[in-house]
């Protein structure tokens, strides 16, 4: 699969079990990523907010303009679907 994007910016919270599995693919899989804590970042909580219409975490902001919830409620984190989402292949 081809890379979906030239940027990513995750929307997290130190706080979050399925952010930091979401932070642990990224990783994983040599992704850069900008990281965005909403719970140290004064108004980011609100952005995501405003942009999304939920606070829910994590969520994917691919080249600052596609905002994908990262996670699937309940589950956890969509770690099949953010790997088809970024062009990553399968594992």
């Amino acid at each position: 699969m081809k890379k979906t994007f030239d940027t990513l910016t995750v929307y997290s919270s130190t706080w979050c079990p399925d952010c930091r599995q979401a932070k642990k693919f990224l990783d994983e899989n040599g992704v850069d990523y900008e990281l965005v804590e909403i719970d140290k970042v004064e108004g980011a909580a609100e952005q995501l907010e405003q942009k999304t219409g939920k606070r829910g975490i994590p969520y994917f902001v691919l080249d600052g303009e596609r905002w994908e919830r990262a996670y699937t409620p309940g589950k956890g984190f969509d770690r099949e679907g953010m790997r088809t989402l970024l062009g990553l292949g399968s594992d």
